[in-house]
């Protein structure tokens, strides 16, 4: 598990004026496995259900929050085991070639952002 998992959902806890036992209560959990999450103390990382609760409950993003948990979320899991072959030598391109990295990284980030932009009513558009 990253250390920012852990200082993440901390400061957005602390933001939100939680105390651990009360978000722990929202999410069903026990407090002290909340506590070993911030404190980077669990034995693994949990499991996508709580990520996304915490992102929930936090106001987080739950696809960065799975990230820096050290989860890969279920639908990329998904694309990851149709395309596992072909893994190796995109990461030894993207490695290999910082202008392709960037391309790739520059287009998923566009993408993402004209998601967030259809999503937006058009009415605040006007």
């Amino acid at each position: 598990m990253n250390k920012e998992f852990g200082q993440t959902i901390r400061q957005a806890r602390k933001d939100k004026s939680y105390s651990q036992r009360d978000l722990a209560k929202l999410l069903g959990l026990d407090f002290t496995y909340l506590s070993k999450l911030e404190n980077n103390r669990a034995e693994y990382a949990p499991k996508e259900d709580v990520i996304r609760g915490l992102a929930r409950e936090l106001d987080l993003d739950a696809e960065e929050l799975i990230f820096l948990a050290g989860r890969i979320p279920q639908k990329e899991e998904d694309l990851l085991s149709q395309h596992h072959k072909s893994l190796p030598a995109l990461f030894r391109r993207l490695r290999e070639s910082p202008e392709f990295a960037e391309k790739v990284f520059q287009e998923a980030t566009r993408e993402t952002l004209e998601e967030a932009f259809l999503e937006i009513p058009h009415e605040t558009l006007e």
